[in-house]
């Protein structure tokens, strides 16, 4: 392992509380006296400094030391004070005062251990003070480990990550993990997953054992822009040795996501590796995926699961918040853990509906103020323009819309007078829209989902009560049917589906002008199968006109409304039945649409058109009520 030569050769890190230095403690006399009510006297913090002074001068002058400690590799000796390493060292600390040996011996050999480095902490254990450089900072970590210095570990650490490069941070997480130095190891992995497609040019990388190779492989951080450079490193690393790692080929294979990789990439780069039994079981896998997407919910694994740097991101638009509902669009990148303004809303609007098509998000209906619109707004992600669309037949707040069999529809919802039932189809090709039948109840605020090529429009609310029921929309017959309710009413619920499961989310129990409303963290899921619906674990909190997304193949829930507008964002782990927090979004809302947008091919990147589209008084002091609600 190399270091980069930087710009300094050396530093001084300290690692003592007090800003005076050992030269000034030796001259400095303390005037921190005083006398306390009961006449006991007390000179302050100099008295201390005195103290450490004086026996930094006792072991100077190798007076009064009562331990000699040598070096195992090349036999010098220093002779030193039991009680300062002691007091600054757990390793000398259980030497000396337990039972063991060394507690009565006069001579100590530490084994293994240079004389430099020896003397460099010995100096630390009585100055709080040590000198770090390129050259030793090495040794000198791996001694601090051994003596449990925490403190020079750390400043060691630090030292070493300002040398990282994709060339040496291979070597260093090696390093890092023979010495036990976690926060090293951990900033090394974090660096190598980061610079990964200049790291697997590097020899360090070409100079990895199988299991090192796989250990990197498994890394869901790995930052690539598709899951073809991962096989590519994988292709090349082999190369390198053929004779002796061609045997590893379908070991490691196995921890690439041939199922996100495109069918031609399949067909062209990994179906003439395959001559081995346990490489036609991967490429069979893969090719399955793609040949049979009715069956995804049942060949889900590891390998159908895309890196966080691959799933794209995922977009939150407008919604309500406590003034007049915000224009922002925000962009979640996975990967960081991060939210980003992307763009503003050409107008304020709320209680729309979105879709995502290619590269392209529309905006369907909505009200501004107190008009409710009919009007489509197309948003090119390429380009960040936007374009108008066709406008509906129908005036719609409070709509659900959705993307199915290439056709966009507008259902539900309010029309600025009375609650609808109607529900609209526009033909992309023939740029019209056109009537389908309606939905047997009167639904505004409900969510919609697309599953085995049907709609699901789930709960919402009208003018008097708070939905259970369940419709489920057939387009080859242009019929509604009902299927099973859900356990609990939810107005202004958020809907998702996520392998091959639909979720109800949160939302209230009643119109929320009703003074006895209550907003529920419940969530349940419904099985097509059976025709069921399970609750499954909470949310963190009650709360209705939550914004949901897909994003890698997990449920995310995106703020809401439980009397505040808030800016919680969950995440649901479907294997452990789940929810941990992810970073906030930077403005409170509710009622938002989000939207997951691929960056890279991925044949599990569905169309998400989550709308709770609730509503919002001009009081706010309820995303689900209007004045012409």
């Amino acid at each position: 392992m190399s270091l980069r030569q930087s710009t300094s050769n050396e530093a001084i890190i300290s690692a003592t509380t007090s800003s005076a230095t050992i030269s000034s403690n030796l001259s400095k006399e303390s005037n921190d006296t005083e006398f306390s009510e009961n006449g006991y006297f007390c000179q302050g913090s100099g008295h201390y400094e005195s103290l450490a002074s004086q026996m930094y001068d006792y072991y100077k002058q190798n007076k009064l030391c009562d331990v000699t400690l040598i070096s195992g590799l090349d036999g010098r000796r220093f002779s030193v004070h039991r009680l300062v390493l002691s007091s600054t060292s757990p390793y000398f600390a259980a030497m000396f005062c337990g039972n063991l040996r060394e507690a009565t011996e006069q001579e100590i050999t530490l084994q293994e251990m240079d004389g430099d480095s020896l003397f460099q902490l010995i100096q630390y254990c009585y100055t709080g003070t040590i000198d770090l450089r390129e050259e030793t900072v090495e040794k000198l970590l791996a001694n601090a480990c051994l003596l449990q210095l925490t403190t020079v570990s750390q400043a060691c650490c630090n030292f070493l990550a300002r040398q990282l490069h994709p060339s040496n941070c291979l070597g260093f997480a090696l390093f890092a993990e023979q010495q036990g130095c976690k926060s090293l190891l951990d900033l090394a992995h974090a660096y190598t997953c980061q610079k990964f497609m200049q790291v697997c040019k590097n020899q360090e990388f070409y100079d990895l054992n199988k299991d090192q190779l796989a250990a990197l492989l498994k890394s869901d951080d790995l930052n690539v822009p598709s899951e073809k450079e991962v096989f590519f490193a994988l292709t090349e690393w082999i190369q390198h040795d053929t004779p002796n790692r061609k045997k590893y080929l379908a070991e490691l294979l196995a921890l690439i996501k041939l199922p996100l990789l495109e069918p031609s990439f399949i067909v062209d780069h990994i179906e003439k590796l395959s001559d081995v039994n346990e490489c036609q079981k991967l490429l069979m896998e893969a090719m399955k995926w793609h040949l049979l997407p009715e069956r995804r919910a049942e060949l889900v694994s590891q390998r159908t699961k895309p890196r966080k740097s691959t799933i794209g991101r995922l977009l939150v638009i407008g919604g309500m918040d406590s003034n007049k509902g915000p224009l922002t669009i925000e962009s979640y990148c996975p990967r960081n853990d991060e939210w980003k303004l992307l763009k503003n809303l050409p107008a304020r609007r709320l209680q729309f509906g979105v879709i995502q098509i290619d590269n392209k998000i529309a905006i369907v209906g909505g009200r501004d103020g107190l008009k409710t619109l009919n009007t489509v707004e197309s948003f090119d992600l390429a380009s960040m323009v936007w374009q108008p669309l066709v406008p509906m037949n129908t005036h719609r707040h409070g709509l659900c819309v959705t993307l199915l069999g290439g056709a966009l529809y507008a259902i539900g919802g309010h029309d600025g007078w009375s609650y609808l039932n109607t529900c609209e189809r526009y033909d992309f090709q023939a740029k019209s829209w056109s009537f389908v039948a309606p939905m047997q109840c009167l639904r505004s605020t409900a969510g919609i989902a697309v599953l085995g090529g049907k709609i699901y429009v789930v709960g919402g609310r009208d003018g008097t009560i708070c939905h259970r029921s369940v419709e489920c929309y057939d387009p080859h017959t242009n019929r509604w049917s009902n299927k099973a309710p859900m356990n609990k009413r939810r107005g202004g619920v958020g809907v998702g589906v996520c392998n091959g499961h639909l979720y109800a989310l949160g939302g209230h129990d009643t119109p929320a002008s009703n003074p006895a409303v209550s907003r529920t963290e419940t969530v349940e899921r419904y099985d097509v199968a059976t025709d069921t619906w399970t609750m499954i674990a909470s949310l963190s909190t009650g709360r209705d006109a939550i914004g949901v997304g897909i994003l890698g193949g997990s449920l995310i829930a995106v703020g809401g409304y439980d009397g505040n507008y808030l800016r919680t964002v969950e995440k649901y782990d479907e294997e452990t039945n789940e929810w941990t927090s992810l970073a906030p979004i930077n403005y409170s809302r509710a009622g938002a649409c989000v939207v997951a947008i691929p960056n890279v091919y991925s044949s599990t990147a569905s169309i998400v058109c989550t709308n709770t589209a609730n509503n919002n008084n001009n009081n706010a002091t309820s995303p689900t009520t209007t004045k012409n609600d």
